[in-house]
């Protein structure tokens, strides 16, 4: 299964997932707050161990204070792009949650759960013509301390979403890297019965 983005599917899938990928190319252009609420909407399906449901998304939509906010604690790396996103989010999850008798007990998949509901976000991104961009690349300290995230809580990473500008918008470096990326092929990560590298 070729798709237009030139990636190729090896066994039968929905195309959204060859359509999702992370561009650093955006337009800027406002995105509608009914929008964003339904992608966050979608995180909110994601699964989570007993529920648990650990994930915040802390977000700014461009022109804002907040958006300022989170952008001044990305890496350099990725101020050079990320300007142009329509919304920054700082993307959270629970370490521990209170158990019946309100004590804290750590959330071992927290990080786990939080992956999963951004995935969700960026599947329903997608299929509104946005995307978006996760980024490792962020001074998470910083974030914690300027958005007032508790100690139970880690931040996993930062997310630009908008729409896609051509990729000439961007720096000459970046626009060379700006297509979608290829994936292992499934046999690099299964393995039957047994774990083989």
């Amino acid at each position: 299964m070729t798709h237009p983005t030139g990636r190729k599917a090896d066994h039968t899938i929905d195309p959204i997932f060859l359509d999702r990928w992370s561009p650093r190319a955006f337009t800027g252009e406002t995105m509608p707050q009914e929008t964003l609420l339904s992608l966050f909407e979608a995180a909110r399906w994601a699964p989570s161990a007993a529920n648990s449901q650990p994930w915040h998304f802390v977000y700014g939509h461009r022109g804002t204070e907040a958006f300022d906010t989170i952008f001044n604690t990305l890496f350099e790396g990725n101020r050079r792009w990320a300007d142009k996103a329509s919304v920054l989010v700082a993307i959270v999850s629970q370490t521990h949650i209170p158990n019946a008798e309100g004590e804290l007990r750590p959330a071992f998949t927290h990080a786990f759960d939080t992956g999963a509901a951004w995935a969700y976000l960026a599947l329903e991104a997608t299929r509104a013509g946005y995307y978006g961009h996760a980024m490792g690349g962020v001074d998470r300290e910083a974030l914690k301390e300027v958005l007032g995230i508790p100690d139970n809580f880690r931040v996993e990473a930062a997310l630009a979403i908008g729409k896609i500008a051509p990729k000439e918008t961007l720096p000459e470096d970046l626009m060379q890297r700006e297509v979608p990326s290829t994936r292992k092929p499934v046999t690099a990560f299964i393995s039957e019965g047994k774990f083989s590298a």
